[in-house]
């Protein structure tokens, strides 16, 4: 960094799990964060999904600097193998460690611009002697300009969800139908949300831990409601893969969540539809919905629709800085080899840090969710790593910057969502290549993994 931007603070996009490590992270290196939250309170994606437990138990998802500066406040570290809901990670560590960042964090401020103050995307003149310019709108209306010696983009992706459509657009008739077509795993504790499922024909499309998860918690509603049911909409065919592992997989809240989908379709709570590529979503005289596939394929009366395939990064407010993103999944193009789904489950992704992320844009980094663009496989220790060589970098600690200091668990930590609520059972299960840690390794970036060695489909 140069000394046109002295004093100015590291800016900071989203207070989420990876937002504020990043923070905390930055303080440790003496650089001073300032973090942006568009929602009203730290971690409000986390928030939507509070009633969704974690594959990764406490040990895995709270950040060693961040712990640090939690640890003066009287904070008192949860169980670490316990394993949280999205509530639990918010009230015992996210929100206490926004409160203990204070004034450096601040709600309810909307980034809708980051460019270089005074040069828009084609000027090179000086480009890297220029503070990032960051426009930020509150609720009120009122818009404010602010500057930054380095933008870190952690706002993720969950307000971005990919739509129903098979070819990655809306399916005709989608937005017309919105009243009746929900992208979240819905919370059957919540009586309003019951009410919409209860009694109801309900399509569920995606096929990874979401869909698992809606499937089994309408199940679940299913035995107490008649007339519940739930047609799960499948691109692909079945397959013995289709529902992970089971008692056999290495990651057993993956298994646990696979085998309660299962179940779900052969208890006859659920029915399969598989082969389905959904063009388009009509309405019936009497209010009912039917998708229809691309070749013409017709699945009729459904009260509801549960689309489930996946999220998307927003990069609308980027466009004037110069990012180099692939052109598929959206992520750096240093790390979009490593994470593509294609050829990686979570337990084949390794960790990685500044040099992976980087731009030509100098100082502006994409971290945590958002820098996996597409790809399904991010972890919470995957992203803190990332942050803490962020901040080393940033902080002209270009060796720490290329160290790894992280040791992954052997079970490839799948830090999805899921449900998991037998910790303690599931892990007598847990044997063969991913039953126990790994001893500690530093390993430089670049060198190869420091996971085990897993399939495509995720299994060890």
């Amino acid at each position: 960094m140069t000394s046109d931007t002295t004093g100015l603070p590291v800016l900071v996009i989203g207070a989420g799990p990876i937002g504020l490590a990043a923070a905390a992270h930055l303080l440790e290196h003496g650089l001073e964060p300032l973090v942006l939250e568009a929602g009203p309170q730290a971690a409000a994606s986390v928030r939507s999904w509070s009633h969704v437990r974690l594959f990764s138990p406490w040990a895995e998802v709270v950040d060693p600097a961040a712990e640090k500066l939690l640890t003066p406040t009287g904070w008192t570290r949860p169980d670490a193998t316990a394993y949280p809901t999205g509530g639990d990670w918010v009230a015992q560590y996210l929100q206490p460690l926004a409160d203990a960042l204070g004034d450096k964090v601040r709600y309810d401020a909307r980034v809708t611009g980051v460019a270089r103050a005074g040069r828009d995307r084609i000027v090179d003149a000086d480009r890297e002697r220029q503070p990032f310019t960051v426009h930020v709108e509150y609720p009120d209306g009122t818009e404010e300009r602010l500057l930054a010696r380095a933008v870190v983009d952690a706002s993720g992706t969950w307000s971005t969800p990919n739509p129903l459509g098979a070819d990655g657009l809306p399916a005709l008739g989608e937005r017309a139908a919105a009243d009746h077509v929900s992208y979240r795993v819905p919370d059957l504790r919540d009586p309003a949300v019951r009410a919409r499922y209860a009694g109801k024909r309900t399509a569920v499309v995606g096929t990874g831990a979401s869909a698992f998860t809606a499937l089994a918690a309408l199940a679940d509603l299913a035995e107490q409601e008649p007339g519940t049911h739930a047609v799960w909409v499948l691109r692909r065919g079945l397959t013995g893969s289709t529902y992970g592992g089971g008692t056999a997989d290495q990651l057993p809240a993956r298994g646990a969540l696979g085998l309660a989908a299962k179940a779900a379709v052969d208890n006859g709570h659920a029915t399969a539809l598989t082969g389905f590529r959904t063009a388009a979503v009509e309405r019936a005289a009497d209010g009912t919905l039917t998708l229809v596939a691309e070749d013409g394929t017709r699945t009729e009366g459904l009260d509801e629709i549960v689309v489930l395939t996946g999220l998307r990064p927003d990069l609308s407010f980027l466009t004037e800085l110069r990012l180099a993103l692939d052109d598929r999944l959206q992520a750096p193009v240093a790390l979009a080899p490593l994470i593509d789904p294609n050829q990686h489950s979570c337990g084949t992704v390794y960790p990685h840090g500044a040099n992976e992320l980087s731009h030509p844009e100098q100082d502006a980094y994409l971290v945590g969710m958002k820098s996996y663009g597409r790809a399904p496989t991010f972890l919470a220790l995957t992203g803190y790593e990332q942050v803490r060589s962020v901040a080393a970098a940033l902080a002209g600690d270009h060796e720490a910057a290329a160290r790894v200091e992280l040791t992954l668990p052997e079970t490839g930590v799948c830090g999805g969502a899921g449900l998991y609520d037998q910790p303690a059972a599931a892990r007598e299960q847990n044997d063969g290549c991913c039953s126990a840690p790994a001893a500690p390794r530093l390993i430089t970036l670049g060198t190869g993994p420091s996971g085990p060695s897993c399939s495509p489909t995720g299994g060890c």
